[in-house]
């Protein structure tokens, strides 16, 4: 009787700490949401105070997005030597400070290198909030935990439109203020309650009992080189069409005529679609074959990204905005689930922040092109419909992941 009460007991520790750590790391989610939709739902504001024209307004969108590359790729590749508790940490104070250095921008440098450092900050913390969260589910759980992870992501933006919709009260600034200040008092918990990954910590104790790999072995040896290079190539079409959305349709709506407070329910609609999404196709995932799930969110984006480029009436595209969110950020959530079962421990927070700062060159590529076609004379459709070519392939890399997950059920490594 003892020995099973000592089992039982060690289960529910497992079980609380991997809901514990699920919990945090939503927590987090929820704020680099409410930091990654910011830039969108102030863009208006800024422009007016500044004077920034659209191509002025893409810098501004895109130095953020740029920063998340190299915190992406440095800060998984670091928590893989150090720990994904510590740089998740250091991560998220970096992008609360700098969160609040944009609100105190008194210029367009000072803005583009707020927004740059800020980001370096949110790139650091999503691969780790990936591993975290996937190592701490373990195996049979991993996509399930990383869905409820993410799902932060949406439901932090919609704060962030939320904020749009009331008018912000202290101007502009605001919603940096707000994402800025919460960081800094959530860094204390995460230090005090955050477990650290259980499969890092075996790797690291275990040590010299197995050769050390370089992430360049992990991402390209030992036949992770075509998930790799498939993955990038998801990652970068797929944060494309995301980071466009988020960065410029509020402008876009207000350019065809909309208010601004329905500019702010129309982004609100995309991010209750995108936490949707993320749910619902994180358990599609384990559900749907791979051709049906690769085509749901694909052939879906295609038509939402239609209809926002279409739609001249309110309701219409409050509609296309929620179905928008729901494929594009629900098939991002389905990105980040898969990425990690291609990479062994010692190599996967490096292993998945690789094909976030890839996918943060897309995601940099969305706002910069969506404003010179803008600045050229393109119109809202045309901005939409370009993303095509992109979403197939996208779509077809997707399909191949997802099939090769089923036909050979590829191992964590762990």
């Amino acid at each position: 009787m003892s020995e099973y009460s000592s089992h039982d007991l060690a289960a529910q520790a497992a079980g609380q700490r991997t809901w514990t750590t699920v919990a945090l790391c939503f927590a987090v989610a929820l704020l680099e949401g409410m930091d990654l939709q910011g830039p969108g739902i102030a863009g208006p504001g800024m422009a007016a105070e500044f004077g920034l024209d659209k191509v002025w307004m893409g810098w501004i969108f895109g130095a953020g997005i740029l920063g998340l590359l190299p915190g992406a790729l440095f800060g998984g590749r670091l928590a893989d030597r150090i720990g994904r508790k510590r740089v998740l940490i250091g991560a998220v104070a970096l992008f609360g400070l700098f969160s609040i250095a944009t609100a105190l921008a008194r210029d367009t440098s000072g803005l583009l290198l707020a927004r740059l450092l800020t980001g370096v900050g949110l790139g650091a913390a999503l691969p780790n909030l990936i591993a975290l969260s996937s190592e701490a589910a373990g195996p049979s759980l991993r996509s399930t935990a990383v869905s409820l992870m993410y799902c932060g992501v949406p439901l932090g933006a919609a704060l962030a439109a939320t904020l749009g919709i009331a008018g912000f009260p202290g101007g502009w600034r605001t919603v940096f203020y707000v994402g800025g200040v919460t960081p800094l008092l959530i860094a204390p918990l995460l230090a005090l309650c955050l477990p650290e990954s259980s499969e890092f910590r075996r790797q690291q104790a275990q040590g010299g009992a197995a050769p050390r790999i370089s992430l360049w072995q992990g991402l390209f040896r030992q036949g992770a080189a075509l998930p790799t290079l498939l993955l990038w190539v998801a990652y970068f079409f797929t944060l494309l069409v995301v980071y466009m959305l988020i960065n410029w349709l509020p402008s876009l709506l207000m350019d065809q005529g909309f208010r601004g407070e329905q500019a702010g329910w129309v982004m609100f609609a995309l991010q209750i679609g995108a936490a949707v999404g993320t749910l619902a196709l994180g358990a599609l995932m384990d559900r749907l074959r791979p051709l049906a799930l690769a085509a749901l969110i694909y052939l879906g984006l295609l038509a939402s990204l239609a209809a926002l480029g279409l739609s001249s009436q309110f309701g219409s595209m409050l509609l296309a905005g929620f179905v928008a969110g729901l494929f594009a950020t629900g098939g991002q959530s389905v990105l980040y689930a898969l990425a990690p079962l291609f990479y062994r421990t010692e190599v996967r927070a490096g292993g998945v922040g690789s094909a976030v700062a890839v996918g943060r060159l897309g995601a940099m590529s969305g706002p910069l092109v969506a404003g010179q076609a803008l600045a050229l004379g393109g119109g809202t459709a045309g901005v939409m419909l370009a993303s095509a070519p992109g979403i197939v392939l996208a779509a077809v890399a997707v399909f191949y992941l997802l099939a090769r997950r089923e036909r050979s059920a590829v191992p964590a490594h762990a």
